[in-house]
């Protein structure tokens, strides 16, 4: 029998609401209310996701802005270093059952990511060694074996983890169209350009082939329904209680 996993259609919201949603959605699943789940979402205004133990980063990030907006400074649940969220997609699964080393589960459960890009003609491999992370706050400025990248080593989407119990909470982002200028302005170099146009493959593709791809990597059925309004509330709420020793973090 196919098991059934929750697709959360794709919204746009502030880096709080979302990382509010997705630990909210990893507490549901592990208390037994929730689905194992595959959302995707977009984050408004620009934000800088912090890693959970990414205490230290530059002054002026509390003072960047674009067009026009004040960057966000959004600390995630799971792990890693620095994510500039412009012009990028995210991807969030929520999932339980996996056991082993971290570095076997990340190859698990990004099959689907490596199947779904090879369709839309972009062959991937999971990245290196974390030799030089620490370096650099920076997440796309290295690579790990967390990490998805071509086959000229340009990093593609960078994924962190969270474990609550035996669930996984796995969220990544996926680098379609940044705005070099504004990486550069930020962590004070940019990325090279890309060896394909990301920016000319637009979203909803993406979306489309990834869905795809879990379906047949994960052998699931995927049933969608979007987040209601109720439970982003219960989720804020739940983040903001939780976080309310960090509230100079823009909510």
């Amino acid at each position: 029998m196919t098991t059934l996993w929750r697709f959360i259609p794709p919204i746009e919201a502030s880096g709080f609401t979302q990382m509010a949603i997705d630990e909210w959605l990893l507490e549901q699943h592990r208390l037994g209310y929730e689905l194992p789940c595959l959302r995707f979402y977009t984050w408004k205004p620009v934000a800088i996701s912090l890693g959970y133990h990414q205490h230290l980063y530059p002054d002026h990030w509390n003072l960047l802005h674009w067009n026009g907006q004040v960057i966000d400074l959004v600390r995630r649940p799971s792990g890693g270093r620095a994510v500039l969220h412009q012009g990028d997609l995210t991807y969030s699964l929520i999932v339980s059952g996996y056991s082993g080393r971290r570095r076997d589960i990340y190859a698990q459960l990004c099959q689907f990511l490596i199947s779904g890009w090879y369709q839309l003609g972009l062959p991937l491999h999971l990245g290196g060694n974390r030799s030089s992370y620490q370096k650099s706050d920076n997440c796309f400025g290295m690579t790990t074996a967390a990490d998805l990248v071509t086959s000229s080593g340009y990093k593609i989407i960078g994924s962190a983890q969270l474990y609550r119990d035996s669930c996984i909470l796995q969220h990544g982002s996926i680098q379609l169209a940044p705005n070099f200028e504004l990486t550069e302005t930020v962590f004070g170099s940019s990325n090279t350009e890309p060896p394909v146009r990301l920016a000319d493959i637009h979203p909803t593709d993406v979306i489309d082939a990834l869905t795809i791809a879990a379906e047949l990597s994960f052998d699931i059925q995927l049933k969608k329904q979007p987040i209601s309004q109720q439970e982003q509330e219960q989720a804020i709420a739940r983040a903001q209680s939780k976080h309310q020793t960090t509230q100079h973090f823009s909510q």
